[in-house]
């Protein structure tokens, strides 16, 4: 749990090289899905865009043609009042103007958000499905608060783009535009300021891009780095107080929370510069169209009406640069988290195998199998091993930690695919069958058996199968689980803890053993069930396991000698090569490495 980002640079070095464009087109099946919707949107905007460009308009009507004339020296009082009364009217119709635009910013942002909220509910649906369907091997290389990360704040920042930014870049694109097109048509030469500060406001926002995007990248990758840190603190947090390690995790979760304090002032700089930029060419082009304007206006080349409308335009051309600038803010943000969200995308998914459906195991055989789990790896994990097994036999596979008996289950349910030499069930290639239709047939149970959060019915009985209350209790006999449920207050239906935490772990083990007998499996893999309990445990989870066994082909990897005693084969490994096989009788007259273990015992 090393604080810092030494095993993330190589991911991020892969994820910079990404561009703009061609990331955000990843996200447009997103947008078709609620083109309807995101089409009312803008709609709305560009009817709110309208009601805000006529706003200037209407002031410079009133003014050129209802005040001035009417503040005239000599113009009679009925006309007087007539130009009182339409610049009244003006007024009114300014303020019916501003309910109208209250009310379509209202549903605009209703509609927008809606959008937004189906959009990011469908990504976090395929990240979800895309998690699911990676291959074990990648969980191994990313840590559960990395992944935990792109579910949450990369999607809410994803959606903050599609909220803030969609509709919004195109509302202030319009108006730039429109407000452009209306001031060249009041005043040409006028409008040449606004041609003048165009292109630095772009230079600067090209710099401002380039310059947020890093940090934003580093901002991301902490925060992952941060949530799987904390979440391997929680996990762990037994051995580190047991070990007294409180300090040296603090100290370490401190190095990384400071590196991510850094990026968040550097962002801020950033930011804190470029904004007033933003303001300083603001205020430039405004003194500027009121030095040049104003002189115009004096030398009755201007209208005053022309100058407050150009005024007034000028003020709105800049708040949507200023929106844009904080929009393209967000926009570096989520691209920086949309980078994360499409790695996980393009990750390929599990090998799916053949289309052929197992409907039944009858025999299970390695052929000269070899195996490692990284291909640059110096030596196999398994070499050249070769065994069978047939419907009804039981295997235990034996031998001293690191032999590679776990990796012998994990290419059986295809967890990992074997290298060279060949695995066959029922005589064929273990490639011809799908993935689910082999795993469909077989059930493990573990040293440490997981459980979900949830009650213990739900643990033992997944919503694809479909047990009555009869075959339950069977089950549940069976497995011996009926004499911890039965004191049990809310009995099957008693709420556990994530990881089953609440539980001992002889309870755990019967709740997996039930499970086992529920999913009604061809094959069942035992990895020693009975490790880590005490001696009654032990023999319930003996007799339940056996009854387990009966009719069924049985793989144990067996850590005690007398687990494998009974079996009608066994293979004993070293240094992931079978050197040793037999039944108990036949090993016990090799006396080799078996013997040996028996006559220690």
């Amino acid at each position: 749990m090393k604080g810092g980002l030494s095993g993330y640079q190589e991911q991020e070095e892969e994820l910079k090289k990404q561009r703009d464009i061609k990331l955000l087109k990843r996200f447009i099946p997103l947008i078709k899905q609620n083109r309807k919707i995101i089409g009312i949107s803008i709609a709305l905007m560009v009817m709110l865009s309208l009601a805000e460009l006529t706003i200037p308009f209407i002031t410079k009507t009133a003014v050129d043609e209802y005040i001035l004339p009417g503040m005239a020296a000599d113009l009679a009082q009925a006309d007087r009042e007539q130009y009182l009364f339409y610049s009244a009217v003006s007024g009114v119709v300014l303020f019916i103007l501003s309910i109208f635009l209250f009310i379509l910013n209202f549903f605009q942002t209703l509609v927008m958000e809606y959008a937004g909220q189906r959009m990011m509910h469908d990504l976090r649906m395929q990240i979800f499905d895309r998690i699911q369907n990676l291959p074990v091997s990648y969980f191994s290389k990313n840590t559960v608060g990395r992944l935990s990360t792109r579910v949450t704040n990369d999607v809410q920042n994803m959606q903050e783009m599609f909220t803030s930014i969609m509709t919004f870049v195109i509302k202030d694109a319009f108006l730039l535009i429109s407000i452009l097109i209306i001031l060249m048509l009041m005043d040409f030469y006028l409008s040449l300021i606004m041609f003048f500060i165009i292109p630095v406001v772009i230079i600067s926002t090209w710099l401002f891009s380039e310059k947020s995007r890093k940090i934003y990248r580093i901002l991301r990758a902490n925060t992952a780095e941060i949530n799987s840190m904390f979440s391997e603190c929680i996990g762990g947090i037994k051995v580190i107080q047991i070990f007294t390690q409180q300090k040296k995790v603090a100290a370490d979760f401190k190095v990384l929370n400071h590196q991510n304090y850094v990026a968040g002032i550097e962002q801020m700089k950033v930011f804190g510069i470029f904004m007033p930029i933003v303001d300083l060419l603001s205020s430039i082009a405004l003194a500027a169209v009121i030095f040049y304007g104003g002189g115009r206006v004096v030398s009755d080349t201007l209208t005053l009406g022309t100058l407050v409308a150009f005024i007034s335009y000028t003020k709105t051309f800049f708040r949507p640069v200023r929106d844009l600038s904080e929009k393209h803010n967000i926009l570096q943000n989520a691209l920086a988290s949309g980078e994360r969200i499409v790695q996980i995308l393009d990750t390929d998914k599990e090998q799916e195998g053949g289309k052929e459906s197992l409907e039944t195991i009858e025999s299970i055989e390695f052929k000269n199998v070899s195996f490692k789990y990284e291909s640059g790896a110096d030596s196999d994990v398994i070499q050249n091993v070769s065994f069978r097994v047939n419907k009804g036999e039981s295997l235990a596979i034996l031998g001293p930690t690191g032999s590679g008996k776990t990796s012998l289950m994990n290419l059986i349910v295809r967890f990992y695919q074997h290298g060279s030499g060949q695995i066959f069930i029922n005589k064929k290639p273990i490639e011809s069958y799908s993935t689910h239709s082999i795993r469909s047939k077989v059930a493990i149970v573990t040293q440490d058996p997981y459980l979900f959060s949830g009650t213990i019915r739900e643990n033992i009985t997944p919503p694809d199968i479909l047990l009555t209350e009869h075959k339950l209790n069977e089950i549940l006999e069976l497995s011996y689980l009926n004499s911890v449920v039965d004191h049990l207050q809310n009995g099957l239906d008693t709420l556990i803890s994530q990881g089953g935490s609440s539980l001992s772990s002889g309870e755990r083990q019967l709740i997996s053993i039930a499970r086992a007998f529920a999913h009604q499996p061809d094959l069942i893999i035992f990895d020693e069930a009975t490790s880590y309990v005490d001696t009654e445990s032990e023999e319930k989870i003996r007799v339940a396991t056996a009854k387990l066994r009966e009719n069924r082909t049985s793989i144990t990897i067996a850590h005690r000698l007398r687990t494998a005693m009974t079996a009608d084969n066994i293979i004993v490994l070293k240094d992931g090569r079978i050197i040793e096989s037999g039944n108990h009788d036949t090993l016990i007259n090799l006396k080799g490495f078996y013997f040996k273990l028996h006559t220690v015992k």
